[in-house]
């Protein structure tokens, strides 16, 4: 507000400043600023998302930010303005309540994915089964860091209900992200990665999908409010709106099981 307009209302009866200052309060209300710090498989379908929200809310700016779910919450632990956050497992948004990270009455499930095995569109490996994974043509298999990407504990847990973990424990490259094994894999650089259906049905014609596998649990992705947020009610209306009919519609486009 200008310091003119500060001083003419300097001038006014109270009442009238009252009333004059009213007159300014719908659009701050409606317009915020949000940031959404989600796991990075989320990415396309956040962001049309999120564009989707944003014309619901008239003045309203969101911000993104992808990344694995575990590199997200060490973020949000060091203090990084984020107002929500949306991980590809369970385990991590429970590590986010356990240190009070998160609004624990927000947090809401709100999509499935499935783990698959994938090989580059023209590789001439024999590859079927995780079986085939212990041949000895098959050299380089890429899956996340378990300890950081949920899509890498989610492989994880699948070599180890298949058997095969201890086996192909020094064929396994550990990728910093799920979308980095995307990347390898269609570049060529491994025989073969573990991924979600939805990463591997976004990389087109680059990849083969060879087949699904069990990981013991849903792999299933929770979306909170962050406790730090500074627009809690912008927040909500932003996690209401992913779990919405229109913001499912969206998940589902890109492949993401509905809750």
């Amino acid at each position: 507000m200008s310091r003119i307009y500060l001083a003419f209302l300097h001038r006014m009866p109270g009442v009238v400043i009252a009333a004059a200052l009213c007159l300014c309060l719908p659009a701050a209300a409606q317009a915020g600023e949000l940031t959404v710090s989600a796991a990075i498989s989320l990415a396309k379908a956040f962001k049309e998302i999120g564009e989707a929200f944003e014309k619901t809310q008239p003045g309203t700016k969101l911000t993104f930010n992808f990344a694995a779910s575990g590199a997200l919450l060490q973020q949000i632990g060091r203090g990084a303005p984020v107002d929500v956050f949306a991980t590809a497992d369970q385990e991590t948004m429970n590590r986010a309540a356990a240190t009070n990270l998160i609004k624990l009455d927000t947090r809401r499930s709100f999509a499935l994915n499935q783990l698959v095995l994938v090989v580059p569109l023209r590789s001439s490996a024999n590859i079927n089964s995780v079986e085939d994974l212990k041949q000895k043509s098959v050299r380089r298999i890429a899956i996340g860091v378990p300890a950081s990407v949920p899509a890498g504990r989610y492989a994880r847990d699948a070599l180890l209900i298949t058997g095969a973990w201890d086996a192909l424990q020094p064929k396994l490259i550990n990728a910093e992200s799920v979308r980095q094994v995307v990347d390898y894999v269609s570049r060529g650089e491994v025989d073969a990665g573990i991924v979600y259906l939805t990463d591997a049905r976004a990389a087109g014609e680059k990849i083969r999908i060879v087949t699904d596998l069990a990981t013991g649990k849903p792999v299933e992705y929770p979306i909170a409010v962050v406790s730090a947020t500074r627009s809690p009610g912008l927040a909500e209306a932003f996690v209401a709106y992913v779990l919405s009919a229109q913001g499912q519609a969206i998940l589902a486009k890109y492949h993401f099981g509905n809750r």
